[in-house]
């Protein structure tokens, strides 16, 4: 009888923690079996419940996300979508390089001591206050991303916001609000300017080449200002807030870890040649990012900035080793190699028709519908694809939206930031997250609340300011 009721105890409690694996089971093995619709190609359909249980595993998270990575993988092979080879390409590209390239560069950055310099210089504007803080994190991140990448501010900030958390206490169960509301400031501050200006992202690239197909005269570098940069200025205050509501930082004041970064700058005495010779190649990097990117790819940019440090031993491999995150890298593969599949097997198009479809063209005639359908569609997709692929699948149907075409762009291109809600919806949030002092589940607690503002403000915006620019 004993061990009949240690059974029964031990299954509830297996029940109770795996929740979402039950879910994401019931959910996929009910979409297997009933019948699909006529309109969707089986292989197409089969992606889309890949989909649906990585969405309900990632978020209710009953393994590690890098566990879930091998399930994406392992799923596909399974449900015959694709072969193992064709998996493997799918699964290391460009994007996958320069995730791990960046967190690599990190390192490096770290190792030579660059990060407790930036972050002096931060506190030093912005002072010891928490709130002002992680403020200055948002606008510096807003400001920088807007011309050189959300991806690329996010592996810089990182470091930084790191040394501010650890100097306050090295018990992780201690600064888990303060964490929060500092690396999300990072990561949602870098999406929130990463459409300010062509240069921004690939994505803004793709739509402007998107409407120079569709006829109309593309936006100058200066003219995209223009028309967005306010919204991301509109944005900044509206995140401070949706962060200060979210989260309650165990520290008011960093004060103590303000002196400590002062007492570790002290001892190290003045820059070296090395630490020079470090943001150097760094910046070299960033130059490459700009210029080099469209030919090279930034992966390969990335990774050449890290050959460099280790050629010169400004850092070692074994640095590297012990310090970057490589399941979240397997994480971020895994999520572009089904990305790559819901392309690929039509499942994006799909979509996108039923929507349309369901709305009707006649309510798509009124420019505010329009746009919440474009923004409602290009959100779902950002969270499931990357923005730069969100905007190469959906720019040429929302630019058949009736209505003002380049108005219906530049919200495509706007809503492909608002990847606000998973750990992997987007490279500043995979990076963030690789920290390990973010849990998966807070994307979701507090991307829906940026999402939603996010959403109504572009929308309201875009109706108010654009035609004044007419």
């Amino acid at each position: 009888m004993e061990l009949r009721y240690q059974l029964l105890r031990n299954l509830l409690y297996w029940l109770n923690r795996n929740t979402g694996t039950i879910a994401a089971v019931i959910v996929g093995v009910a979409m297997y079996v009933l019948p699909k619709p006529d309109s969707i190609d089986i292989d197409a359909w089969k992606t889309l419940i890949i989909a649906v249980i990585t969405l309900i595993l990632i978020i209710t998270e009953p393994i590690p996300l890098p566990g879930i990575a091998f399930v994406i993988i392992i799923l596909q092979v399974y449900f015959g979508i694709a072969d193992a080879e064709t998996v493997s390409n799918a699964f290391m590209n460009d994007a996958v390089f320069f995730i791990m390239g960046s967190l690599m560069l990190a390192v490096a950055i770290i190792k030579q001591g660059w990060d407790v310099r930036i972050a002096l210089g931060i506190v030093a504007l912005t002072g010891n206050k928490t709130q002002n803080i992680a403020i200055g994190f948002s606008i510096i991140s807003a400001v920088m991303s807007s011309f050189i990448g959300a991806h690329t501010v996010a592996a810089i900030m990182l470091p930084i916001g790191i040394t501010l958390i650890r100097h306050m206490s090295s018990e992780k169960a201690e600064t888990t609000q303060l964490a929060g509301i500092l690396l999300f400031s990072v990561a949602y501050g870098s999406l929130i300017g990463s459409v300010g200006s062509p240069s921004g992202g690939g994505r803004n690239v793709i739509m402007m080449i998107y409407m120079k197909e569709y006829g109309i005269e593309p936006l100058s570098y200066w003219r995209w200002m223009v028309y967005v940069y306010p919204l991301v200025f509109l944005q900044i205050p509206i995140l401070g807030l949706i962060l200060k509501s979210s989260f309650r930082p165990e520290y008011l004041k960093l004060g103590k870890s303000i002196r400590k970064l002062k007492l570790q700058v002290g001892k190290s005495g003045k820059v070296t040649g090395n630490q020079y010779f470090a943001i150097f190649i760094f910046i070299l990097v960033l130059l490459g990012w700009v210029t080099l990117s469209q030919k090279h790819g930034l992966g390969i940019i990335a990774l050449t900035g890290v050959v460099i440090y280790l050629f010169t031993g400004l850092v070692k491999w074994q640095d590297l080793n012990n310090h970057v995150n490589w399941g979240v890298i397997i994480l971020f593969g895994a999520a572009i190699s089904l990305g790559v599949q819901i392309k690929n097997t039509g499942a994006a198009d799909w979509l996108s028709l039923q929507v349309i479809s369901v709305v009707g063209e006649s309510l798509l005639q009124n420019q505010g519908v329009s746009d919440v359908l474009n923004v409602f569609l290009t959100t779902i997709f950002a969270n499931i694809l990357s923005g730069t692929a969100t905007v190469a699948i959906l720019g040429p149907i929302t630019l058949n939206f009736p209505g003002d075409t380049l108005h219906a762009g530049l919200i495509t291109a706007i809503a492909s930031s608002f990847g606000y809600f998973t750990a992997v919806a987007a490279p500043a949030c995979v990076i963030v997250y690789s920290s390990g002092l973010v849990r998966s589940r807070d994307f979701l607690r507090v991307g829906w609340k940026m999402g939603i503002v996010s959403i109504v403000v572009t929308i309201i915006y875009a109706n108010i300011y654009w035609p004044l620019l007419k």
